[in-house]
């Protein structure tokens, strides 16, 4: 009976697992090829020489790393400041009783299931007017208000601690702050690799609030690839090369996933075990 379950289980990952490979290994082959191979019909699979040159073009026809380090910058500043700050939310939550913290926790899940474009409009507005439009502050705000969803999990890991450890650091004369910053936080990795991860990968391919808030010289690189940045002396885009820079835009995210994927499923299963 095992072994029927599995291999249906086979039967239906396995069609499924071909079926999402098939555009990136079209991507990455379409990568390799010469323009006029890409164009010509019909189409060919494999390349017929290897064209290793459209990585270099990609890196030095457009500014890629000027934009590379715009996305990194933003990454990793976004990525501390909302974790931290979900981290103490969730702290919160997880061991203050105070009244209406349900009601306001009620809240914060509601807002896990708001689309973040509904979100848009109200927040450009409000940011055009305290004139922090064309900057990176909507992401520093973003970051200090925490996110719903880390707040989420932030709050199901810490309700797992004990008491007594809390108890003891209180008869310690530890301060709640100090509570948090010394015994909660440094205990807390598998959810801050969780957190930070996912953080780190949402503002790495995010691409409506950087062509929305950012100017054109602190944009990131999904913006700029998403344009007609690689184009030949008549203006046409050239499309392997563009595949090229695409390739190497997904490449850390890619090696970052495969290389974090037992913290991440680690993370995961933990903070999931008790409400």
């Amino acid at each position: 009976m095992a072994q029927s379950r599995r291999n249906l289980t086979y039967l239906l990952v396995v069609p499924l697992t071909v079926l999402f490979l098939i555009p990136l290994v079209w991507l990455v082959l379409t990568s390799f090829k010469k323009e006029t191979e890409y164009l010509a019909y019909p189409i060919t699979i494999l390349p017929v020489t290897w064209q290793w040159v459209n990585y270099q073009l990609a890196v030095t026809m457009t500014a890629f790393s000027r934009y590379l380090f715009n996305t990194v910058y933003l990454a990793i500043f976004f990525t501390g400041l909302s974790t931290l700050s979900s981290a103490f939310v969730g702290f919160g939550f997880a061991r203050h009783n105070v009244p209406g913290k349900n009601v306001l926790f009620t809240l914060v899940l509601a807002m896990i299931i708001l689309p973040n474009l509904v979100t848009v409009v109200p927040q450009f507005i409000i940011f055009s007017r305290l004139k922090i439009t064309g900057t990176y502050w909507p992401w520093v705000l973003w970051g200090l208000t925490a996110s719903p969803w880390h707040i989420f999990l932030f709050r199901q890991y810490f309700s797992t601690f004990p008491r007594d450890l809390e108890d003891a650091a209180e008869v310690d004369g530890c301060s709640r702050f100090g509570i948090f910053w010394r015994i909660f936080l440094p205990n807390a990795w598998p959810a801050l690799i969780i957190s930070a991860i996912f953080n780190f990968q949402w503002v790495w391919g995010d691409f409506v609030n950087p062509l929305i808030f950012l100017s054109d010289e602190a944009t990131t690189l999904a913006v700029k690839l998403s344009g007609s940045t690689y184009v030949d002396p008549h203006y046409n885009r050239l499309v392997t090369v563009t595949m090229a820079a695409v390739v190497l835009y997904i490449l850390p995210i890619a090696v970052g996933f495969f290389a974090a994927q037992k913290r991440i499923i680690e993370g995961v299963v933990t903070t999931g075990i008790k409400g």
